[in-house]
C-alpha cells in the first residue's frame, strides 16, 4: 500500500499489472489518470495501477456490464 502521507513522493515507474507496459505514477503532482474519465476502485486484489490502454480496457468491460 502506498503511503499518501508522505508530501515529498517522486513519480514511481511502473509496469502495468495486466500488460507490463512501462509507465510512471506521479501521486504528489499531476497523474495521467487523473484526466481519464474511467474511475475504477484501483488497485484490484493482487495489482498494482494499469497503463492507460489497460484502464480504458477494463473501464470499457465493466461498461458493458462483462
Amino acid at each position: 500500500m502506498i503511503d499518501r502521507s508522505d508530501t515529498q513522493l517522486q513519480p514511481r515507474a511502473l509496469n502495468c499489472a495486466r500488460c507490463g507496459a512501462a509507465f510512471t505514477c506521479d501521486l504528489s503532482g499531476h497523474c495521467w489518470c487523473a484526466d481519464e474519465t474511467a474511475k475504477l476502485p484501483m488497485p484490484t486484489r493482487g495489482e498494482d495501477c494499469l497503463c492507460r490502454e489497460c484502464l480504458r480496457a477494463e473501464a470499457a468491460r465493466h461498461a458493458n456490464g462483462t
